[in-house]
């Protein structure tokens, strides 16, 4: 939608509604769905750098790769969530691939579980939720806004946010956000350079809408981390001084994203809006390391060195029609979208750059410097993607909005080609469609209270490895399935949610004896949520909950190992986060904050024979709010990890990630 998000629910650390895709924006205690939607606010005020700053919030999220690694990867709900996989605006495909600049970000939306219904099937088709990143807008008032900051170890942040409004009516509006980081990270051998450039126009007429998001950034890092590998049957071993690199201090990761995206709105009645949308982006990246792989329980490993250039082009359109109507004592509130994404990929095999380094998790052997002169930069097409779907949904509301029903589909095709990237002739291809449904259901028995249930499914395109006998083989798409139940309760300036969940997914796996790759895995994730955010008291915030999961394989690949707990889902995560105003007679403008994360242990292997054990960190920050020279002043200091506790984060499908160490952030922002 071209307009403002919801306003920010008392507290102003989260919104009072978000995007529901196909169905607009949507009162969070109006929806039949667990969502929430983070603020620019919230972000400013944790020093937030990047997305993933911004979802520790979230206790249905977990992180699977290193803080420092240059890329994003989530779980949500206890499934993995690609940084490919985030919308921007609506539209997937747009952001940066792998590390969404936040500085342009008004919101960051988190709606959980699977939504083909409402916002299609993401590039990637993961199933766990979708974050979606609202862009700002220039506001009614003026805006000149700079920040300057520091995190340790040496890294200097500086940032522009300026807006305007014109015209008789204010009908025109320009945003920009400009950024730099560089310097040095907490993590030795590595530093970072950053920058990020976004241009937001709006236009808002009496019947039309349109808006225009402009943005380049730049992320290069020296000796970026990667996660850890460990081969079968090796007890996990203890994690290192989070602070030690164990990549060579000559590796690098550099990338580049530009990207455009438009939405236009008109109202042909004033309960009939047509829309339509469009956005592009073009990503490239350079990787010059190694993925290393733990071979013994003293913290050994083995790092072969590879050169990996990648280059993605996605474009994405959107058409539709929003509108409302009654019948008799029924109102209609309903959305109609067709929609298509495009991709092309180019991302040939790693070239290999001298031997394997042996090298120790606690001590880390550096060795000289090796190059990549003589090997290819070029970046041919290996894979293409074509995602075209039609959907249509209508809310019915009854009761003086008492009572809710959503019911809807979305009819979903995904193409996926192959190709050889010497000759560039098509190797592959994959073609598959599928009806994708959706209901939901929202009672409201007494005033404030809101009671849900919602059955919704996610599609995700199988594709055999290239080394599958059946590598050119065309699965079916692969549906999966969640039911809920929960509630929400409106205290006014505390909003309190409650949900019960269970996803099934089916995966595929390679059979080690004939080759034959098949999709005969199945995941079952259950759990219960429970989250809160608001005002409580006066100057008391506070944003966070609990999350409890079982995950357990359904069907496996090894007989042994059904009823086992799936990889990488903890049962038990926590996050909460606190903000306390001290009375103005003691230190006006003075506010501390405070955040505990806690996750239980997690296991890494499908036999349940590796594991890593719980964890969790404290966070802790001040900030102070003045004037000076009559021009408002920010100062704000932040702790990550104040204790310094070395652990394990995540596990997945190959997928060991190691924790934030100890850092230090302080910044000062002034509005002139």
């Amino acid at each position: 939608m071209v307009g403002p998000p919801p306003p920010a629910y008392p507290g102003g650390l989260a919104g009072s509604g978000s995007r529901l895709g196909l169905l607009g924006n949507r009162n969070v205690f109006d929806q039949p769905f667990s969502s929430t939607s983070y603020t620019e606010k919230l972000i400013r005020d944790q020093q937030a750098r990047n997305v993933q700053d911004v979802v520790n919030n979230d206790p249905s999220i977990r992180t699977n790769v290193p803080a420092f690694s240059g890329i994003l990867g989530f779980f949500i709900r206890g499934f993995p969530v690609f940084a490919q996989d985030m919308a921007f605006n609506g539209l997937f495909g747009v952001a940066d691939s792998f590390n969404p600049a936040i500085e342009p970000i008004e919101r960051v939306e988190v709606l959980r579980g699977p939504s083909t219904l409402l916002s299609g099937v993401p590039p990637f088709g993961n199933i766990g939720g979708i974050i979606n990143l609202i862009p700002k807008r220039a506001g009614d008032e003026p805006l000149n806004r700079v920040t300057l900051g520091y995190a340790s170890d040496a890294t200097i942040y500086k940032a522009v946010d300026f807006s305007r409004r014109f015209g008789d009516a204010k009908e025109w509006g320009i945003r920009f956000n400009g950024a730099l980081n560089n310097g040095n990270t907490p993590i030795d051998n590595q530093s970072l350079h950053f920058g990020v450039a976004a241009l937001a126009l709006d236009y808002r007429g009496e019947r039309f809408r349109a808006s225009l998001d402009l943005g380049y950034q730049e992320l290069d890092f020296t000796s970026p981390l990667r996660n850890r590998n460990v081969a079968a049957g090796v007890r996990i071993p203890r994690a290192p001084d989070l602070t030690l690199n164990q990549q060579q201090p000559w590796e690098y990761r550099d990338s580049a994203n530009q990207q455009l995206a438009t939405r236009v709105e008109y109202d042909l009645t004033p309960d009939l809006t047509l829309y339509g949308a469009f956005g592009r982006s073009n990503f490239r990246q350079e990787y010059f390391g190694g993925v290393l792989t733990i071979f013994n329980t003293r913290g050994d490993y083995r790092d072969p060195i590879s050169y990996l250039p990648m280059h993605i082009v996605n474009q994405t359109a959107e058409a539709g029609l929003r509108g409302t109507v009654e019948t008799g004592p029924i109102k209609h509130s309903f959305g109609l979208a067709a929609v298509g994404f495009w991709q092309d990929l180019a991302q040939p095999t790693a070239q290999n750059v001298g031997a394997t380094i042996v090298s120790n998790l606690y001590n880390p052997v550096y060795v000289a410097p090796r190059s990549t002169i003589g090997l290819s930069d070029a970046t041919p097409r290996t894979s293409s993607r074509i995602n075209r779907s039609i959907a249509i949904a209508d809310t019915l509301s009854i009761l003086d909005d008492r009572i809710l029903l959503t019911v809807g589909g979305r009819w979903q095709s995904l193409d996926v080609n192959s190709y050889n990237a010497v000759t560039g002739f098509r190797t592959g291809a994959s073609e598959s469609s599928a009806f994708s449904p959706g209901v939901g259901l929202v009672v409201k028995p007494v005033e404030r209270l809101s009671l849900y249930a919602n059955y919704i499914e996610g599609l995700t395109s199988p594709a055999p490895p290239i080394n599958a006998r059946n590598a050119n083989e065309a699965f079916p798409a692969a549906v999966s399935r969640q039911t809920e139940v929960g509630a929400k309760y409106d205290f006014g300036t505390v909003g309190v949610g409650f949900a019960a969940f269970e996803i099934e997914q089916p995966f595929g796996f390679l059979d080690p004896t004939t080759s034959i790759f098949s999709v005969d895995g199945r995941q079952r994730n259950s759990g219960v949520e429970l989250t809160v955010f608001g005002e409580p008291v006066p100057g008391i915030r506070v944003l966070g909950g609990v999350s409890l999961l079982d995950g357990v394989q359904v069907r496996s690949q090894d007989p042994r190992n059904v009823g086992r707990v799936a990889i990488g889902v903890p049962d038990a995560q926590v996050n909460l986060y606190g903000e306390y105003d001290l009375p103005p007679d003691f230190l006006p403008g003075l506010t501390l904050t405070g955040r505990v994360i806690y996750t239980a242990a997690q296991y890494y292997d499908l036999a349940n024979s590796q594991k890593i054990p719980d964890w969790a960190t404290l966070d802790l920050g001040v900030r102070y709010t003045a004037t000076f020279q009559d021009r408002p002043l920010v100062l704000r200091a932040n702790v990550v990890n104040v204790t310094g506790n070395n652990y394990w984060a995540t596990t997945g499908r190959g997928i060991l990630s190691q924790g934030t160490p100890r850092t230090f952030l302080l910044s000062a922002s002034m509005d002139f």
